[in-house]
């Protein structure tokens, strides 16, 4: 790549994109890379402001701003993602399918700590659309040694894809719904409705709901009869609060049940509790879920469709980023909740 004065390039290979730029209105590459300049293209480019261009000496060391990004893009991406044509420089990665985006925080730290190489991502464990861009990334300069290149795609691939998606899983569902009030009809459920719109997204089956009573014992015996009709999630509502009645907590413990936790560092939807019977998650639910429109509940139900196994730590680090702020217009998930990072 050399840089040589406007008026001397006739016949030369531009090696970059030229942006014009029509303030408040839009951008776009009025000369291209790879176009060969003639003489009636040095009024237009001094109209944009170019005294000097770089034109393109071939360099095996050296490679282009446009390959670079393919490059990158070829070691970053994991299952799911597809990428388009770099356009000034700049690749976006998008979602094959719908699912989970999935983000190596730290090994993409590492990488955009490199020198001339930048990613630029969505937030860890967002649901994402067909076709939605998720990532983009370009190297900064006009062109990278292959030396430097040939390290961040060692970085962008190793121990595994900085990025993937995640398909959602068409679980069979168990629906438990406790309280005395409930069980003897004095007071209507609200909690079916809610988890059949909760769950539709998903494409999961819910397999039945069943009504118990504020007892522990009985609740750990339906949990145990959805498990053996082929339940793979289980969710357990009403019941999770401090009240003397609400028992749902100890019905969970009593089957014997891993519990990663009970109470969340997330407002509205503390009281939830995640524990793992054997594979099948299950998910106690506060009533918060009934009357918030986000709670600890959606921050986690993608992850639990995703077949992710939630670990304590990861739920503790959501108090940063955990408080709702119920706003009149709800733009979830292009907010800050639940996003710890």
């Amino acid at each position: 790549m050399r840089k040589i004065p406007v008026t001397e390039a006739v016949g030369s290979v531009l090696c970059h994109d030229i942006t014009r730029v029509i303030p408040g209105k839009d951008q776009y590459p009025a000369y291209k890379k790879g176009k060969v300049i003639s003489q009636e293209d040095i009024p237009g480019l001094k109209d944009l402001g170019k005294e000097n261009v770089f034109v393109w000496d071939s360099d095996p060391d050296i490679v282009h701003e446009d390959d670079a990004a393919l490059r990158l893009a070829e070691h970053a991406c994991g299952p799911g993602l597809m990428w388009a044509e770099p356009r000034q420089g700049r690749l976006n990665i998008k979602a094959r399918n719908k699912g989970l985006f999935k983000v190596r925080v730290e090994q993409l730290s590492l990488v955009n700590n490199l020198e001339d190489v930048i990613f630029a991502s969505l937030h860890n464990n967002r649901v994402v659309e067909k076709d939605q861009t998720v990532a983009g990334t370009r190297i900064i300069p006009l062109t990278i040694p292959i030396n430097k290149l040939d390290k961040a795609e060692k970085l962008c691939s190793t121990p595994a894809p900085l990025f993937e998606i995640k398909e959602f899983i068409p679980y069979k569902i168990g629906l438990i719904t406790s309280g005395n009030e409930v069980y003897k009809g004095r007071i209507p459920d609200a909690f079916y409705p809610l988890i059949r719109q909760k769950i539709k997204p998903f494409e999961a089956e819910l397999l039945e709901q069943v009504l118990v009573p504020d007892d522990s014992e009985l609740i750990a015996q339906e949990i145990e009869k959805f498990i053996e009709k082929g339940a793979e999630l289980i969710f357990i509502t009403g019941g999770m609060s401090v009240d003397a009645d609400d028992v749902t907590p100890a019905g969970i413990k009593a089957t014997g049940a891993d519990i990663v936790f009970y109470g969340a560092p997330v407002l509205p939807g503390s009281q939830f509790m995640l524990a793992y019977l054997g594979q099948v998650p299950i998910c106690g639910v506060p009533g918060g879920a009934l009357y918030a429109r986000r709670t600890t509940f959606d921050l986690l139900l993608p992850r639990i469709m995703a077949g992710d196994r939630i670990n304590r730590a990861e739920v503790m680090a959501l108090g940063h980023g955990g408080l709702c702020e119920e706003c009149e217009v709800c733009r979830y998930p292009v907010c800050s909740f639940g996003k710890s990072i």
